[in-house]
């Protein structure tokens, strides 16, 4: 921090105030800070905002406190034994910027800077929000009014404002935080609607196999009233009415087989293609979501919710649904039946009902609440094979397999830990409601038996209520088990829809401009891109010809890569706009922009497939003369005959069977097979030997033949062949000639040229030592 003629010290006084006149506004200052800020305020200052910093001037990590009150700007670091102090001044202003991850922050009036202050780059946002808590009270105090707080801080996007102390607005974020709720199963009828006649047809076929299995127990009340009663009596049995009731019997078993054969059968088949269109839409839907979605999130936790949710819901919709539907079809028609035969039996049958209702209401969002939780777990057990496995090489080459192992173990017992307080839960509801069950069992007996007693109901009476009432509690108790499941597939249909309700940040237009017939003339014009807290891209203003070669080069973090990714529209600027043959691309659908785009990046990506396959993977139709000749023109055609297949050879995930220069040259032959007007370079050759470098120029040289080609490369000497250089720094042009005309100016990139000569020197001098004497007298 730097001080001036403007600070004073600050005397101890009261502590600190956290509200202003009846406004309702509260800060929660950390806790280290209360009792320094609290002593450092005068008697009825009035604390506006405050930003707690992490970096001193120096750069080293320590702690610090900024903070605004009504009448000035405080300042006091983790060893500072008093606070710097600056009157509130509205011709002052507090200007910030920051560089590869570090912001600045300064206090500067007419004559210059007052003070500086530093940050990481995560504290951005918290950092905006003081800064405009310093410009509102600037203002009121030039209109004469005494500076407030902002009540609650808004989204910077859409207005809402955000939830106390969160940087995060949640009508922005994708995914929702709120509990998963059983509402959300029913969303699932614009998948099921396509089926409704299937959906419609298996319930008619419910209805009739549940009314068939309601028959038997009707037919024992005859049996014993008619058949067996008089039998014991001393009356013969009359076999043509015992034989009419077996055989209705049988007639009824038979039916209820069909039609639940049926029912099922039809149910299972609509279900698995519910769950085989919700698998594809999700899918479907990621794939058209922009790449900085998928860089907030894990790989496992993306597959764990197409596989593993998906089929839980599919299992949900042909199984447990199924079951849910007869159980309330089975017990509806079983409490007709046993009014219509006796009502008072009836009641004394329905009295468990009330208490497991209570039951399911106290138990079900506890069950919800812990199956989502388990849910989340459970993907972080996924993550962790995700990252190990593709990454096992790494995992061997640095002996940390026990390391990965105890990560597993830590993850497992996590998720044994949620799984175990949910089942503490579930273990105590299931045996209460069977327990209510049997409790209701013993009152219909005792019941029954004093109405038998009484002559107000037959022994058949009684028979045939104890059968329904067996069937009737057994369908209770399993609706009761329902619960579970029904939760569990509520929390991954709320997992599924965070991601179908996620809007990509790079939309589609409405009414996309066709691109007919692409020069390759690229204009940015006023580009300006933040990537989260970050400002990357400032004001750019940049015109590429049609066929013209660009080299970008810069210091790391200089926003190289950002602008390329600009322009493929893989993000989309913040503001201003990059045309392409004077149309904004924004205008044009993406697949039509991104297939006259070729692109070679710093670690190609081979899919698991034949090397005929990886080459045609952006022309699946291509034939096998035009993969050869891209092939050729990548000079991959000699290693490639090479192998044991030649193109039908099969390369491993990520093609790990193949060198990088030879996983770089099947890259060139992609990019080269799709004859792009524009071609992106990003570090193509950056990660090879020399050697390789010089066979991967060759194959480049092939490429950006008659294209406009955008090169981003570390290595300067590789875009010698560029017809202009443009030199990036904190996001902007600071230079821009050819290789020769930008070292005759000794700017930016003459500093950079001679910092890579240095260095190459350095590495070859090293590289020298390391040899024997006579062969270093030979070098």
């Amino acid at each position: 921090m730097h001080s001036s003629e403007h600070i004073s010290s600050i005397a101890p006084s009261e502590p600190v105030r956290e509200s202003h006149g009846d406004r309702s506004h509260e800060l929660v200052v950390p806790e280290r800070w209360r009792g320094p800020l609290g002593a450092g305020l005068d008697g009825g200052e009035t604390l506006l905002a405050f930003f707690v910093l992490d970096l001193d001037a120096s750069l080293r990590f320590t702690e610090g406190l900024l903070a605004l009150t009504d009448r000035r700007l405080l300042a006091r670091g983790a060893d500072d034994a008093v606070w710097q102090a600056w009157p509130l001044d509205p011709s002052w202003s507090l200007r910030h910027h920051d560089h590869a991850g570090v912001g600045t922050l300064e206090l500067v009036d007419e004559r210059g800077r007052l003070a500086l202050w530093r940050y990481t780059i995560g504290h951005h946002a918290t950092m905006l929000r003081f800064v405009e808590a310093w410009e509102r009270a600037c203002v009121e105090l030039r209109e004469g009014k005494a500076p407030t707080p902002i009540a609650r801080p808004l989204c910077a996007s859409c207005g809402a404002p955000l939830p106390p102390g969160s940087e995060e607005c949640p009508r922005c974020d994708g995914e929702s935080t709120e509990a998963p709720s059983t509402w959300t199963l029913f969303r699932l009828w614009r998948f099921a609607r396509p089926y409704r006649w299937q959906l419609l047809g298996g319930f008619l076929l419910t209805l009739a196999a549940t009314a068939a299995t309601l028959v038997p127990p009707y037919l024992t009340m005859p049996l014993m009233d008619e058949v067996l009663i008089p039998y014991q009596n001393g009356q013969p049995i009359d076999r043509a009415l015992v034989t009419g009731y077996l055989g209705a019997l049988l007639a009824a078993a038979l039916v209820a087989w069909a039609l639940g054969w049926a029912r099922t059968y039809i149910l299972a088949l609509v279900s698995e293609r519910i769950g085989a269109d919700l698998r594809t839409s999700t899918y479907e839907h990621l794939l058209s979501l922009s790449l900085e979605y998928f860089g907030g999130k894990r790989t496992g936790d993306l597959m764990a919710r197409i596989g593993a949710e998906t089929d839980r819901i599919n299992v949900f919709l042909s199984l447990h649904l199924l079951d849910f539907a007869t159980d309330v079809l089975m017990i509806a028609m079983t409490s007709a039946i046993l009014f219509s035969i006796e009502p008072w039996l009836a009641l004394v049958t329905l009295l468990p009902l009330p208490f497991i209702a209570w039951m399911i209401h106290q138990v079900r969002d506890r069950l919800r609440h812990g199956f989502e939780k388990v849910d989340r777990i459970w993907a972080e057990v996924t993550n962790v094979l995700s990252d190990t496995i593709p990454g096992i090489r790494v995992v061997k080459a640095f002996a940390q397999e026990k390391r990965e192992a105890a990560r597993f173990r830590a993850a497992n017992q996590h998720n044994l830990a949620v799984n175990d307080r949910v089942n503490r839960v579930w273990s105590l509801f299931s045996p209460t409601v069977t327990l209510l069950t049997e409790v209701g069992l013993l009152i219909v007996w005792a019941f029954g038996i004093w109405q038998v007693s009484r002559d107000e109901i037959t022994v058949g009476v009684l028979t045939a209520f104890l059968a329904y009432i067996g069937r009737f509690y057994i369908r209770l108790d399993s609706m009761s088990r329902i619960v579970s499941v029904t939760q569990k597939a509520a929390a991954g249909a709320k997992r599924i829809f965070d991601i179908l309700d996620h809007q990509s940040n790079v939309p589609e237009p409405v009414d996309p401009v066709p691109l007919a017939d692409v020069q390759g003339r690229i204009t940015l014009r006023d580009a300006g891109f933040r990537y989260g807290n970050r400002a990357v891209i400032r004001g750019l203003n940049l015109e590429i010809a049609p066929g013209e070669m660009i080299g970008l080069v810069g210091h790391s973090g200089s926003g190289k890569s950002t602008l390329v990714n600009l322009i493929c529209r893989f993000y989309d600027l913040s503001e201003g706009a990059i045309l392409v043959d004077g149309i904004d691309v924004r205008k044009v659908a993406i697949a039509d922009w991104r297939r006259r785009i070729g692109v070679v990046l710093q670690e190609p990506f081979l899919f698991f497939g034949t090397i005929a396959e990886n080459i045609a993977y952006g022309r699946p139709d291509a034939s096998r003369e035009e993969i050869v000749a891209a092939a050729r023109a990548a000079h991959a055609h000699e290693f490639i005959l090479r192998l044991p297949h030649g193109y039908d050879s099969v390369v491993g995930e990520r093609g790990q069977s193949l060198s990088g220069g030879e996983r770089q040259r099947i890259s060139i032959a992609r990019a080269l097979l799709i004859d792009p007007r524009v071609l992106i370079l990003d570090e193509a050759t950056s990660s090879v030997d020399t050697t390789t470098e010089k066979e991967i120029q060759k194959a480049l040289d092939n490429l950006v033949r008659g294209r406009t080609t955008i090169a981003v490369a570390h290595r300067l000497s590789t875009l010698r062949r560029a017809d202009r250089l443009v030199v990036l720094d904190r996001g902007r042009i600071v230079e821009m000639g050819t290789h020769d005309a930008l070292l005759a100016r000794e700017g930016a990139y003459w500093k950079l040229y001679q910092a890579q000569q240095r260095q190459a020197e350095a590495d070859a001098e090293a590289a020298a030592q390391t040899l024997p004497s006579p062969a270093r007298e030979e070098a």
